[in-house]
Parts: structure tokens; C-alpha cells; sequence
């Protein structure tokens, strides 16, 4: 089972126009062919975009928020949670303090993890020291802030999904899920972790000074 531990976060990164008068080469599927008086652009780089995030309409802190304290009654239930939800302890954490709230009473069994980081920018897992090129990122839609979900596409095992949210400037709210078996699909895991990350900023926001 993949645990908090196992970081997947960050993905891939991500023209003058040149005036050739005379004879321009064009390079195309290893043949080269002389084309006279055209111009040729260079090549644009390869690889995929860094994703576009949505605007942050309101900065909410984490700074000192405990995130056992994120979701409510209703929302744990809602979640299917069973239990207390339990701090993970600091020499486990990764940037910050972190929650555990395990849906184990009746198979498939998971949990699910909340993290408030408020040393790292969303940006960070975009172009900065979080981002890993092994990473597979795309937007997600949380009403009202920027966010992604990030994971590392499986190879034959389980992998988790979790939803970064750039709740303030320098601070990420990160949501996760870690499955016990391979029940789910990369995309279901990724739309869990998203629903989460959705309860637990309705939950920052509602006690947010206005």
C-alpha cells in the first residue's frame, strides 16, 4: 500500500522568427529537402505543457491549521470514514502536518490523507523543488482556488493520487488517497482525492475570517 511517505507529486515543465533568404533545409522524417525563399521557424521544444491553473479568488491560510480538524461530522461520513481520524506522526510527514482518516470497515479499504503545507507555493509542483519529471499532472476544478492532481502512472502496482490546491500565496493545501489493492482505477483514485481536497477547503473557507 502506498502511504504518505511516497511522495507523488510534480510533473513534466514545460519563438524569434528566423528570415532565410536563399535556400532553407527542412528537416522532415529524416529526409532533407531544399525548399528556395522559405523561411523556416525553429523547432519548438518537445514535451508537455506545464498545466494552467485557475485564478485564486481568496488567500486562506493554513498556517497553524491542524488538518484532523478540516472535515466535519457530516463530511467524515460523507467520506465513509470509520474511526477517529489520527495525526501522522511528524517523522512521517513530508511538509507539513498531516492527517489519516481510514476507510477500512467493509472492502475495498483505503485511506485518505490531509496535508497542510504552508512553506510551498502550488507553483512549486509546477516548475519548482516539488516537481518530479516522472509525474503526471492536470487541473482540477475546486471552486475558487488553483489546483491540480498529481501521481505517477502505475507500473504493474498500486499507485495513489493526490490533489494539490494553492490555497494562499506559498501555502498548498495537499489532499491523498492511498488505496490497500487495486480496486480502483488511476482515475477513480484522482476524483476521490479531488473530492476531498473540494470538502476540506469548503471547511478552510467557511471558518476563514471574511
Amino acid at each position: 500500500m502506498v502511504r504518505v511517505g511516497a511522495s507523488p507529486a510534480a510533473a513534466p515543465k514545460w519563438r524569434a522568427q528566423a528570415t532565410l533568404v536563399g535556400v532553407a533545409v527542412v528537416a522532415l522524417t529524416g529526409c532533407t529537402t531544399t525548399v528556395t525563399g522559405v523561411a523556416v521557424p525553429p523547432s519548438a521544444p518537445s514535451g508537455p505543457s506545464a498545466p494552467s491553473l485557475a485564478p485564486r479568488t481568496r488567500d486562506v491560510s493554513v498556517q497553524g491549521v491542524n488538518p484532523c480538524e478540516l472535515l466535519t461530522s457530516q463530511q467524515l461520513d460523507q467520506l465513509k470514514e470509520n474511526g477517529a481520524p489520527r495525526p501522522v506522526s511528524p517523522d512521517a510527514q513530508r511538509d507539513g502536518p498531516t492527517c489519516a482518516f481510514d476507510v477500512d470497515a467493509t472492502p475495498p479499504t483505503y485511506t485518505y490523507y490531509l496535508e497542510a503545507i504552508a512553506t510551498a507555493d502550488i507553483e512549486d509542483w509546477v516548475s519548482g523543488a516539488h516537481r518530479k519529471a516522472a509525474m503526471v499532472q492536470r487541473p482540477v476544478d475546486v471552486p475558487g482556488f488553483p489546483a491540480l492532481v498529481s501521481y505517477v502512472p502505475a507500473q504493474g502496482g498500486i499507485q495513489d493520487c493526490e490533489t494539490l490546491v494553492g490555497v494562499a500565496e506559498g501555502q498548498t493545501l495537499r489532499a491523498q488517497v492511498a488505496p490497500d489493492d487495486a480496486s480502483f482505477s488511476q482515475d477513480q483514485l484522482c476524483e476521490m482525492s479531488t473530492n476531498l481536497a473540494k470538502v476540506a477547503a469548503q471547511t478552510l473557507l467557511a471558518g476563514a475570517p471574511k
